[in-house]
């Protein structure tokens, strides 16, 4: 039953009529959809103050007319068949942007049922005080959890203090940059300010494998003005820049390499805050070697830089051994930010971070400041479901199952198109080939796509994710694209 917003002008008289047109125009509009129930004619009438006579009319005169229709014990409903057709609506602005990444998992192995429980759970036990507004750095039971589930996964040194739960990693970083930025403006005690251009999103892209360390040019449109000197990855995921450049970073690439990020070409940027994904690289899967840490962790502590560690597929290894993360070996430096997005799905919005105090602190009171806090009621199942097992066997089954899908494609590759050369296939939802000399990137990933497979396209190379398709279906995909780069024209024009 749906309750109707409706205008009417008691001065103008005529209160049926403005009743039924103003419900005809509802419905014409699309406002109303087909079959949707009205309320009934005495509780409309007493929401707008009428005698249920007028209502009464108007509705009679509707059904007359052919937009509604009553039936005794239905009540009343709009017509269902066809009054009017509303205007077709636009396709809405960036829809289908965020659909078929090559990152994105398995939606369908959420564990439903186990979720379930723990939502039952929580709305069954939860006391009421405890749906009110809380601590917008997350409800005390995550926090510790999660600080739990970091110190044995990822051997993090944290405690319930440091740990700051976020909608994701993207809403986190962004927090973490315009705490730094507005440490610049205040006092400049997180990072020293630093001179250098900005990273565009073409140069993101670019492989930047024997390149001089120098920051790039800065955009022509001003986007990197911003007074925190951020490093990035340099090839990185385009998708994060707008985020970062919007939080008040002027961003620098710095290049990656077999082992990582190249700290020697860090260092010489002067950039006084660092963004990197060491657990395995996007786009490369390039995991960073104990050399490279060493280094950083130097460079940092030398600096006084703050390093942003997105623990990104740090869940899903598969032919190496656990990799700690960064911020164990250097707590006060190193905030770790991570999510739920790969291990459950990016629907749900949950993240964390793991932050010296000052930063937690700053992170805390920018939340309180501009969204008071993530939903309650997810945070607590989130915390029944790591506290009673459920996340670590949800984990433990997936990661046995990603294992299968990526070796189903990287045979497959290797069969049907062996042309392509294959890396970073040790851990993630993810593998990155090299294409061929003369390839052209996009035209190979646009018949990927057609073939079902999700895909991103670099210059000279493709992101390939596993994760959304079964063993069988990731091999005949791949043996539909090998039929379609031999029948259609995937060279670059000269």
């Amino acid at each position: 039953m749906a309750d109707l917003h409706l205008v009417v002008d008691r001065s103008r008289g005529g209160l049926a009529g403005q009743i039924a047109r103003e419900l005809r125009e509802s419905i014409r509009s699309g406002r109303l959809g087909r079959g949707e129930r009205l309320p009934p004619s005495r509780d409309l009438a007493r929401d707008l103050g009428l005698s249920r006579g007028v209502v009464v009319e108007a509705y009679e005169q509707l059904v007359a007319e052919g937009f509604l229709e009553a039936r005794v014990g239905a009540g009343t409903r709009v017509a269902a068949g066809p009054v009017s057709r509303p205007e077709e609506r636009a396709e809405e602005p960036g829809a289908g942007h965020y659909s078929r990444r090559p990152t994105t998992p398995d939606l369908t192995a959420f564990p439903r049922q186990a979720w379930l429980a723990a939502i039952r759970h929580v709305l069954a036990t939860l006391p009421g005080d405890c749906l009110d507004y809380g601590d917008p750095g997350g409800v005390a039971e995550l926090r510790e959890e999660l600080a739990g589930y970091l110190r044995r996964v990822r051997a993090a040194d944290t405690d319930t203090g440091r740990v700051v739960v976020v909608t994701g990693v993207a809403q986190g970083l962004s927090l973490v940059v315009r705490a730094l930025a507005d440490s610049e403006a205040e006092a400049g005690s997180l990072v020293s300010k630093g001179e250098a251009g900005s990273l565009s999103e073409g140069e993101a892209g670019s492989l930047a494998k024997g390149r001089p360390a120098a920051p790039v040019a800065a955009e022509a449109d001003g986007g990197g003005g911003g007074p925190v000197l951020l490093a990035v990855e340099e090839p990185t995921s385009p998708r994060q820049l707008p985020l970062l450049r919007r939080a008040g970073a002027r961003l620098v690439g710095v290049p990656v390499d077999a082992e990582g990020i190249d700290v020697a070409a860090l260092a010489g940027t002067g950039a006084r805050a660092v963004l990197l994904t060491p657990a395995h690289h996007y786009p490369t899967g390039v995991v960073l070697s104990p050399r490279r840490r060493a280094e950083l962790i130097a460079w940092a502590a030398d600096t006084g830089a703050i390093i942003l560690e997105d623990d990104y597929d740090a869940e899903f290894r598969f032919d190496r051994e656990p990799i700690g993360c960064l911020q164990g070996l250097a707590p006060d430096r190193v905030v770790l930010a991570g999510s739920v997005s790969k291990s459950l799905a990016p629907g749900l919005r949950l993240g964390w971070l793991v932050a010296p105090p000052a930063v937690a602190a700053a992170v805390r009171r920018a939340r309180g400041e501009l969204d008071l806090g993530s939903p309650v009621i997810d945070q607590y199942a989130l915390a029944r479901f790591m506290r009673t097992g459920g996340y670590d066997r949800h984990l433990r089954r997936m990661r046995r199952e990603y294992r299968r899908r990526r070796d189903a494609l990287v045979r497959a590759l290797a069969e049907h198109l062996p042309e392509l050369r294959v890396h970073g296939i040790s851990a993630g939802l993810h593998l990155y080939a090299e294409l061929p000399g003369g390839w052209d990137a996009r035209r190979v990933a646009e018949a990927a796509r057609a073939c079902g497979l999700a895909v991103d396209p670099l210059p000279s190379a493709l992101v390939i994710g596993f994760a959304r398709l079964s063993e069988h279906r990731i091999a005949d995909a791949v043996q539909e694209l090998r039929a379609r780069t031999d029948g259609q024209n995937v060279w670059t024009y000269p």
